[in-house]
């Protein structure tokens, strides 16, 4: 009778999934040793001049372990005739105590070095991508450093430029050996110029108005109810960035409802 009972135990095995809170040092010491490994392991560190620093994944990684999701709050079109420009607002969001724990700002510009020729959407999403990082930088650059990493986001190293500068004497200096061939593909390459700059998709921004800050703040506050499970909170909140003005407020009135007819459905049943 024990053997048997031993037997239908013995296969029962519960896999602990490990999380860890950032207001223990001794924890988030074994999430840095966790985190130095899925960096290698992915191939998520930029080199330059020698150092490693993570990519924006890898302070994302991290987040997650810590329950800190971020959150855009705001993506604002800086742009001026001559160059455009994005100033991006991200804050961090701790699912386990549902307060907000920080904050960060970045902007991107085609002005800057190997940028020239983005398209406006790309500037708009590398502003968001940075304000991500930055905000991540904040809070956890120790648990990066404990992992033996740069405590600085891949992405914010871009604002150097020292890479590509290399680059560009080289295609000053080729010509000059052979001066048929460029005088052939100069006006080419300047007529390729003009064929792309006319593209801006300045009217395309209006199209997509994204969920304003209040709209998320209202959100977020509809999920703290105790009637909304948590697997429905994790849900909502990893797609929040993704909302538009319309699909924000369609969720806030899905969110009110279901409350509502959770909260009749209880006081009836009581």
């Amino acid at each position: 009778m024990s053997e048997a009972i031993k037997n239908i135990k013995e296969p029962v095995r519960k896999t602990k999934v490990e999380s860890y809170d950032i207001s223990r040092s001794d924890e988030t010491l074994h999430l840095a040793t966790d985190l130095a490994k899925f960096i290698k392991d992915n191939k998520l560190s930029t080199t330059v001049q020698g150092k490693e620093f993570v990519n924006v994944e890898g302070w994302q990684y991290a987040g997650a372990r810590l329950g800190i999701v971020p959150i855009v709050d705001h993506v604002i079109n800086v742009s001026t005739e001559q160059e455009i420009k994005y100033q991006a607002k991200v804050t961090l969001f701790d699912m386990k105590s549902g307060h907000t724990v920080g904050a960060g700002f970045a902007v991107c510009s085609n002005k800057e070095q190997g940028k020239k020729f983005y398209q406006e959407f790309a500037i708009m999403s590398m502003a968001q991508t940075r304000a991500i990082g930055k905000a991540y930088r904040n809070i956890l650059a120790w648990i990066i450093r404990a992992a033996g990493y740069e405590p600085t986001p891949a992405e914010e190293m871009e604002y150097g430029g020292n890479t590509p500068a290399v680059a560009q004497p080289a295609m000053v200096v080729a010509p000059a050996t052979a001066p048929a061939p460029v005088a052939a593909e100069a006006p080419a390459a300047m007529k390729a110029v003009p064929a792309e700059a006319p593209a801006p998709s300045v009217t395309e921004t209006p199209a997509t108005a994204y969920a304003s800050a209040s709209q998320k703040e209202e959100i977020i506050r509809l999920l703290n109810h105790p009637v909304i499970t948590r697997p429905e909170k994790t849900k909502m909140l990893l797609n929040i960035n993704r909302l538009d003005e319309e699909r924000a407020t369609q969720a806030i009135a899905k969110l009110k409802k279901a409350i509502d007819d959770r909260e009749n459905g209880q006081s009836a049943a009581a």
